[in-house]
């Protein structure tokens, strides 16, 4: 899978170690806790071993999608197979400061212009109180499939080319 990604406001780098103090703060974002959950990472350790939790799976990829010019990072894009999914599971989790401006459009859209000719289907999953989250899989193309129990929550499961 191709490791940079370039758009006309953004660029998107696979995630490594050096990216462990945007991670902290991230996935510590209201959004991130209330749509995604606790990872339980409170401290610069705690987001390394995170990312090295991520870089370890072959089946997870995270982008971290920049500011082009400024390389100031503002969210990320997911690529995750799931065990309980057939096909890939693509995300995005952004900086309350950025949500709103179609940077998560933006980064999202170019890396499913890479998948496609990767992948017959490609799914994206969320839970029903994400209504943002929700509108953009709409904007993006993607039809809602199926709600699916996982874990005790229910889950959208929404599809991307058939």
């Amino acid at each position: 899978m191709q490791s940079t990604f370039h758009t006309s406001r953004l660029s998107l780098k696979k995630l490594s170690t050096s990216d462990a103090a945007f991670i902290q703060e991230l996935v510590n974002t209201p959004g991130w806790l209330q749509f995604i959950g606790n990872r339980n990472v409170n401290s610069a350790e705690d987001a390394i071993a995170y990312i090295q939790k991520i870089l370890d799976n072959e089946n997870v990829t995270y982008w971290i999608a920049r500011l082009k010019g400024s390389l100031i990072p503002i969210g990320v894009v997911t690529l995750i197979q799931r065990d309980y999914l057939a096909h890939p599971d693509i995300g995005f989790a952004f900086l309350p400061a950025y949500s709103g401006t179609g940077y998560a459009r933006e980064a999202t859209e170019i890396v499913i212009q890479a998948l496609q000719a990767e992948n017959a289907s490609l799914l994206a999953i969320t839970i029903p109180e994400n209504s943002r989250s929700v509108k953009l899989l709409q904007t993006i193309g993607f039809n809602f499939e199926k709600e699916l129990q996982q874990d005790g929550e229910t889950l959208l499961v929404y599809r991307l080319w058939r």
